[in-house]
């Protein structure tokens, strides 16, 4: 299995949606968790990796301007 490419900035879509009702989180701190910030209503949750790779789809739009169509 190909691991996730992501980098700090990157707004990606998750699986399930926060209870706001978008499912667009952007990662705002890495290391063996995640903290990532709701796109919608700017709530911020801490994630460990491992489930935060599980349950991340795709990356939306790239820190760098780009946007990743995979």
């Amino acid at each position: 299995m190909e691991r996730k490419v992501f980098q700090l900035g990157d707004v990606v879509q998750m699986k399930k949606s926060h209870p706001c009702g978008t499912n667009e989180m952007e990662i705002i701190r890495m290391g063996m968790d995640i903290r990532v910030k709701c796109t919608g209503c700017q709530h911020s949750v801490l994630i460990p990796r491992a489930k935060f790779e599980k349950n991340m789809k795709k990356v939306l739009r790239s820190a760098d301007g780009g946007i990743n169509n995979n």
